[in-house]
């Protein structure tokens, strides 16, 4: 199942997308209830973050690739940092570039949101705590954490698309991932690429930090991060799931 939030008439709604003859449709969706009434065609509404997290808990250097092109260790442990909830939008909302930055950086990753209160879960339980996944953009400015504000590097507004909408019933153990800027592919792998696996990084994620529905952990991106700048383009892919798409424009 595909689980949006999105806007129509004034006010945000959750739903569901439904694949039909005449393409895709949306309905209303109740998280007991399940599917309602049909809203209209998927084209017709607004795709806001499919969740509305408190805690979005990332992990860095998880791809091999990614570790050997930056020279850095490998990872004993998940390597853990946070998004601020500020920092999160939705698919076609753009990335705001401060006129500061010299390099921003865009990083594809897979994105597990939480659907069960998670607190000292296994790896072997880790998967009836899981909502879904979605595609996010771990948004970097690569100066801010070069001079140690990891904070504003990380959180600053927009910093954090997600979407198109969170994909259930998946097992995201094996899906390929690739990030394009405008019509280039600029990052390729797989999530069966990653050194910690989704249930290895809930299991270390919720020792420290109880996670409740709707919250987000990023897994870590793979090599070939990159600069973006004003009137780029970026979208990140992963099979089974979809592709989340951002402008990037001048925040002013």
């Amino acid at each position: 199942m595909r689980l949006i939030r999105f806007a129509t008439k004034g006010y945000d709604r959750t739903g569901c997308v439904e694949s039909t003859c005449d393409g895709d449709i949306v309905r209303a969706y109740d998280p007991v209830a399940g599917p309602g009434a049909v809203v209209g065609p998927l084209a017709d509404v607004r795709l806001l973050a499919p969740c509305d997290p408190r805690t979005i808990v990332c992990v860095g250097s998880n791809y091999p690739c990614q570790v050997e092109e930056k020279g850095r260790p490998w990872p004993e442990q998940p390597a853990l940092f946070l998004k601020a909830p500020n920092a999160v939008i939705g698919p076609r909302q753009p990335i705001l570039h401060p006129p500061e930055v010299e390099r921003l950086e865009y990083e594809g990753e897979l994105a597990v949101v939480i659907g069960k209160t998670a607190r000292n879960v296994t790896a072997g339980n880790a998967a009836a705590h899981i909502l879904g996944f979605t595609c996010a953009n771990d948004v970097t400015a690569h100066d801010w954490r070069a001079d140690g504000q990891w904070a504003r590097a990380k959180s600053a507004d927009t910093f954090c698309p997600l979407g198109p909408w969170i994909t259930t019933g998946i097992d995201a153990g094996d899906l390929g991932l690739t990030t394009r800027l405008g019509d280039r592919i600029v990052q390729r792998s797989g999530t069966g690429r990653m050194i910690f696996g989704v249930g290895e990084i809930l299991a270390w994620v919720t020792r420290w930090f109880t996670l409740h529905p709707g919250d987000v952990v990023l897994t870590g991106s793979p090599a070939g991060v990159g600069p973006m700048k004003p009137g780029d383009e970026v979208t990140v892919a992963i099979d089974g799931i979809g592709a989340l798409t951002n402008p990037v424009g001048l925040r002013t």
